[in-house]
């Protein structure tokens, strides 16, 4: 179960083959946080997440406000502060002052003001669904914004943080910002220079104009790795400074090479993984079903195969180390389900009519065998080896399972537009577990089958789910905002609308031989992974890091 493209590669190192790797000029930090065979040029913030290359959320673009997942605590960023006014119905955020976009022309509150009036213009650019609770967005002055809310939403104020702004003297003249690749980005980050851009690599420089000075690090550079063996390869023998994968046997594998410099941080404080069951599809749309799915998963042995424990099976609230202060005893005693019972699960799939045939694979009423595939991204190591996990288990149960890969975009259009039976995938976080299960369970989130959806993938939603999520808008009081997270557990923990199967590390590998500064368990300041950019996070790292100044 070892990756054999690593074995191969430290085979060679051993055997002194291996080729020496081209040292990049000082200063250039090398990233591997997307895994793609060739790279496409797209620098566009305001589309689908996955579309535009990194770091275009946080670092070539940036946010109102970053959140510090380390800290639990939001930084002012391209705003400075924030105040609820009129009975909690109008945010009023300022914005900060002496920013410069990097074609040298000033950023103000139109520029926010636009960029909301945009993506109210075009939905498809709505990801986080902003203006299913917004009134208005208006500029002030130069230097103050109002958001006008529908209603009391105190949430919102989370979900307009992040937003990545764009400035208005440039996307007011594209005509189509869905699919505007945005090739020559202006922005405001610390890297908006595209230096060069091929199909194996890409380079961005430095803002010249960047409003916290110019960013200590000379370039960062890019090169396509088509998968996650190829690009651990690339990790240990020194040809990447910084990457956000999954690397097996890590300590063996990756730092003993080199104690002094290797290093990695991984708590326990990403999204959760799930098996999400497509509950649109017979028999999934039954929560025995979907508890019978679960309850027939080894997670113990899932997370030794596909992880190297470097993680541990999840209880069934589904909430990760991130949110430990919020978690709800008595939901996770309820939630036996998440237990490995082979024999449980199939008294489940009996009471809901799903029978085993002759040949031992169950049936349907509707005389339909229980066969499925189990999507899941190729080159993605850790996700393939944990589908191949619950297959197996699937299979005891008398359930048909087969894992099927497919390149990342390809998963991901599939997923999103509901085209699947079973499917490996993540949660979502924000700074309380409200936008965790609000994808997860709300009627608001749940698009139609094939429409392409940012969460909810499953299409589900119920009124209990609704009332408790509701009640949590309206709550600006903590230990009120505590005890309806709690209330979102225990109507989770109910019906088991997706399967949680472990809390995901916070990937972190990192080179401090020729860069320094990274966050470490030894200096926290915040997460050290380059996969934490979809609230700015990367922008703490990134504005950190500074070159070696001899390098090893």
């Amino acid at each position: 179960m070892r990756a054999p493209a690593v074995a191969l590669g430290l085979a060679l190192l051993a055997g002194g083959c291996a080729r020496g790797p081209v040292a990049p000029p000082p200063g250039v930090l090398v990233v591997s946080q997307e895994q793609q065979s060739s790279w496409v040029r797209n620098f566009n913030p305001l589309t689908t997440a996955t579309a535009a290359r990194w770091p275009t959320l946080a670092g070539v673009y940036e946010p109102l406000f970053v959140f510090n997942s380390v800290k639990g605590e939001t930084v002012p960023w391209l705003a400075t502060a924030r105040e609820w006014r009129d009975a909690n119905r109008v945010l009023r955020v300022t914005t900060r002052d002496s920013v410069r976009w990097s074609d040298g022309r000033g950023f103000s509150a139109r520029d926010v003001a636009f960029t909301f009036g945009l993506i109210r213009r075009f939905p498809a650019l709505d990801r986080r669904g902003v203006w299913g609770f917004l009134d208005g967005v208006a500029a002030v002055d130069a230097r103050t914004v109002d958001f006008h809310f529908k209603r009391v939403f105190i949430p919102g104020a989370d979900e307009i943080a992040p937003q990545q702004i764009v400035p208005e003297h440039v996307w007011s003249k594209v005509a189509d910002p869905v699919t505007f690749a945005n090739e020559q980005p202006v922005a405001t980050g610390p890297f908006t220079e595209v230096r060069t851009f091929q199909a194996q690599v890409y380079e961005l420089g430095p803002n010249p104009y960047y409003w916290r000075g110019r960013p200590k690090l000379e370039a960062l550079r890019f090169p396509a790795y088509p998968g996650n063996d190829r690009a651990n390869l690339a990790l240990v023998f020194d040809e990447v400074d910084w990457a956000g994968n999954f690397v097996p046997a890590i300590g063996r594998v990756f730092v003993d090479r080199r104690p002094a410099d290797h290093g990695y941080w991984f708590p326990l404080t990403g999204s959760s993984i799930f098996l999400y069951a497509n509950t649109v599809r017979a028999p999934f749309g039954d929560a025995r079903v979907r508890k019978a799915l679960s309850m027939a998963i080894d997670r113990d042995l899932l997370v030794d195969v596909a992880l190297y424990r470097y993680s541990r099976p999840a209880d069934a609230t589904g909430l990760s180390d991130a949110y430990a202060s919020w978690r709800d005893s008595a939901a996770v005693a309820a939630g036996t389900w998440v237990r490995h019972d082979v024999a449980g699960a199939a008294a489940l799939l009996d009471a809901a009519g799903c029978r085993r045939g002759a040949d031992g694979i169950r049936v349907r009423p509707d005389g339909r065998r229980l066969r499925y595939e189990i999507l899941t991204v190729s080159g993605w190591s850790d996700w393939v080896r944990a589908a191949q996990v619950i297959a197996r288990g699937l299979h005891d149960a008398g359930i048909d399972a087969t894992v099927r890969t497919y390149d990342f975009s390809a998963w991901f259009q599939k997923v999103q537009e509901g085209d699947f039976d079973l499917t490996l995938g993540w949660s979502f976080e924000g700074p309380t577990p409200y936008t965790f299960y609000q994808w997860l369970m709300a009627s608001s989130t749940v698009k139609p089958v094939g429409t392409a959806s940012m969460g909810n993938w499953h299409r589900y939603h119920s009124a209990a789910a609704d009332a408790a999520l509701a009640a949590f808008e309206r709550a600006a009081d903590p230990a009120e905002q505590h005890r309806l997270c709690a209330a979102m557990q225990r109507v989770f923990v109910a019906d088991a609308p997706a399967i949680p199967l472990y809390p995901n590390p916070s990937w972190a590998e990192y080179n401090t031989s020729r860069v320094t500064g990274f966050p470490s368990a030894a200096d926290p300041y915040a997460d050290a992974s380059p996969n934490k950019f979809d609230r700015g996070e990367t922008l703490l790292v990134l504005t950190r890091l500074e070159p070696r100044r001899t390098v090893r």
